[in-house]
Formats: C-alpha cells, sequence, structure tokens
C-alpha cells in the first residue's frame, strides 16, 4: 500500500491487516528511525555518506503486530519522537540515500517473507511498496487525497498525539514532502502500474476499507468467510 502523507494509508493498511488476520510493516517508520539515530548523532542529513554510515550501524527494530507495532533505536522505543516535526523536516533527503535505502529494502524484503512463512501474509505500506519493494505482491493499492484534507487529517493526527502544528504549516510540509519524493532519484513516490488507486478525499477508514476487502476477495486472495468485521 503505497501513497503521499494523510491519505490514511496507516489506519487503513493497520485496519486491514487486523481485519485479515495478517502481519503488518510501517515502512515509513523505518526510514525515521534511521533518520533519528542521524539526528542523535549529529550528522547533516544532506551528508549521503554519512548518512549511510550511521544507517549501517543503526540496531533497528519493528514489530509486525498491526494492534501493537512497536519501533525501537538500539532498543529504546520511539515511537513518539520519530513523528516529531524535526524528523519529519529531515526524513526525505534521509529516504533519497540509494545505500539507506538498499539497506532497508533487503531488511523490509526478508520481514515480508517471514510474515508469510509464519502468518500467511502481510500488510506493507511505504512509498515504492509496489514499485520497489513488492513489486509481485498479489494485490497494490496507491491511496490518495487532496492536498487540503490530507493536510486537516495530519494536523488533527498531530493535535491527538500533543504535538503543536496548524493547518497551514502542516499543508506546507506535506506539500514539500511530495515534492520531494516524488523528484528524487532513487525509488521516487508513485503508484505502480498495476495498484488500484483509491481517493479518500471524501471516504472514512470503514469506506475506504470496505472497499480494500471487496477487492480482496474478487482477486481470491482469502475467502469470504474468513473477513470478519472491520476492524479500523
Amino acid at each position: 500500500m503505497d501513497g503521499p502523507s494523510g491519505t490514511g494509508k496507516s489506519t487503513v493498511a493497520r485496519g486491514l491487516a487486523r481485519t485479515l488476520g495478517a502481519g503488518y510493516l510501517d515502512t515509513g517508520a523505518m526510514y525515521r528511525v534511521v533518520t533519528l539515530a542521524v539526528l542523535r548523532a549529529g550528522v547533516d542529513p544532506a551528508d549521503g555518506a554519512a548518512v549511510l554510515r550511521v544507517a549501517e550501524a543503526v540496531d533497528l527494530g519493528i514489530g509486525t503486530d498491526p494492534a501493537e507495532s512497536e519501533v525501537r533505536l538500539d532498543g529504546e522505543a520511539v515511537d513518539g519522537e520519530i513523528r516529531g516535526r524535526e524528523v519529519t523536516g529531515a526524513v526525505s533527503a534521509v529516504s533519497a540515500v540509494a545505500g539507506v535505502r538498499e539497506l532497508l529494502v533487503a531488511l523490509q524484503r526478508r520481514i515480508i517473507s517471514q510474515s508469510r512463512a509464519t502468518l500467511g501474509g502481510i500488510v506493507v505500506e511505504g512509498r515504492d511498496i509496489g514499485t520497489v519493494v513488492a513489486p509481485d505482491a498479489p494485490l497494490k493499492v496507491y491511496l490518495t487525497a487532496s492536498a487540503d484534507a490530507r493536510a486537516a487529517r495530519r494536523a488533527d493526527q498531530d493535535a491527538a498525539e500533543g504535538r503543536e502544528s496548524t493547518v497551514d504549516t502542516t499543508r506546507a510540509d506535506v506539500e514539500r514532502r511530495d515534492h520531494f519524493d516524488s523528484t528524487r532519484t532513487v525509488s521516487p513516490l508513485r503508484p505502480a502500474v498495476d495498484a488500484v488507486e483509491v481517493d479518500t478525499t471524501d471516504l472514512d477508514i470503514d469506506g475506504v476499507l470496505e472497499q480494500l476487502l471487496a477487492i480482496v476477495r474478487e482477486r481470491g486472495l482469502v475467502g469470504s468467510a474468513e473477513v470478519g468485521r472491520v476492524e479500523p
């Protein structure tokens, strides 16, 4: 599941994984952990060589339980810290480093393989899942929404989690990151050619999940009897 910030990607991916009894992986959180390590090390996020050295030494831990997907840096839980404004402002530069992406894509593929073997499947969210990480996935989804809707959602999320922001500043951040991610040389943000595109601007989470569950059933990826109540 790919798409820009504020489309409801994380909530939808978690809800879909819970409903299907599958694993869940937030690849964006992995890039944020590396970014936090870079900032803690006092390294300039624009210094690709230095950023890669930090990334190679990072002890990154991430869970695949959609109900409690904890993220760790050197054994420390950093779920809240990686969502702060400093990390948000630097993560695009860090994630654009080719060597960092190679490291994390390899780790993401190992996690996907393990989850498929133990759980039978996994819902993975990010910005290059359908195009790079798992190009052979049986279902690729690309979520979109208007810039205003995405900015409002991110501002609401920040407020709910105790971070100060306004819709205007959040919109600027969203548009800046959209441009950076979609124009970078390595793994730019774009839908896979065979992705199902869903515009979430006027949909609530239940509406998006119902659409995706219908597609899952149509493709025979899970028996309809196995899919219970939607749990966003």
